[in-house]
């Protein structure tokens, strides 16, 4: 397979089914920020204090494929054949949460990101998160969107807040609260 295609030379893509688009069309935009959202997973699988994490890392980064490949297929178009997120899915993202929020001190304030690298390559993830979130609820008001996607990106930034909360905590790094000015 060939890497370069030239075939996006004049600003556009093809979707899943051939229909082309223009590069900034609000689809490609979606499924381009869960693509830099599941390199920032990347990242996170790559850091030590994840080592016992890494399986979970990638099922995660292999859901988020399965979010992309739903975001790229072309709306209506019933014979390509991609894997579907399910609720078991969104159930995988709560129970780890649980099991990490079990471990940790009950959240009593906002906290600043921050107080080691690892920690703060999480919450860069988690807010790449919210905006692909984002994007995908953008999408969702002009064609509908699978609605396991938008539960799936919400609940995968709340594991990913709790994740930094953890990561903090095994590597006994500081969790700054966030203190409102009055």
């Amino acid at each position: 397979m060939k890497i370069y295609t030239k075939t996006g030379d004049q600003g556009e893509t093809s979707l899943f089914g051939g229909k082309r688009v223009p590069k900034s069309d609000v689809r490609i935009t979606a499924y381009g920020t869960v693509d830099e959202l599941n390199a920032w997973l990347g990242v996170l699988r790559d850091q030590p204090v994840n080592a016992g994490r890494a399986a979970e890392l990638i099922e995660i980064q292999d859901s988020l494929f399965v979010v992309g490949s739903m975001l790229a297929t072309e709306p209506g178009n019933t014979k390509v054949k991609i894997p579907l997120l399910a609720q078991t899915d969104i159930a995988f993202l709560e129970s780890k949460i649980d099991a990490m929020d079990a471990r940790l001190e009950p959240l009593r304030t906002f906290v600043l990101p921050g107080g080691h690298p690892s920690v703060s390559f999480g919450h860069v993830a988690r807010t790449v998160c919210r905006r692909a979130e984002r994007c995908v609820i953008e999408l969702n008001a002009v064609e509908p969107v699978d609605v396991h996607v938008v539960q799936y990106l919400n609940r995968l930034s709340d594991y990913l807040f709790t994740l930094c909360r953890i990561m903090a905590s095994e590597l006994n790094a500081p969790e700054a609260p966030w203190k409102p000015r009055l």
